[in-house]
């Protein structure tokens, strides 16, 4: 067998196991590595933005928040008492 021979092999191998990989599901990365399919799967979950308690400056999901309107603006809390404390807070400053 000639190194013509052996060289054409070779292609012809290396081609059919990126068929087979894509095929397989395992060939789906962009060409930057990193694989698409799941990034736009992990941007289609992320539906909640963390906002922060103004009393303990905790970090909670705003769905889950406990929302309390004061002057006009809406502010989140962790909890009730959180939000008690604040409404005691600004009560006594005005």
């Amino acid at each position: 067998m000639g190194p013509l021979r052996i060289l054409i092999l070779a292609a012809l191998l290396y081609i059919g196991y990126r068929l087979i990989m894509r095929s397989l599901g395992k060939g789906a990365a962009g060409k930057d590595g990193k694989d698409t399919s799941t990034r736009k799967e992990k941007t289609e979950q992320l539906t909640d933005v963390l906002v922060e308690d103004p009393v303990c400056h905790r970090l909670v999901p705003k769905g889950q928040a406990v929302t309390v309107e004061h002057d006009g603006k809406p502010h989140y809390f962790c909890s009730k008492e959180c939000s008690a404390a604040f409404l005691s807070e600004k009560g006594e400053q005005s």
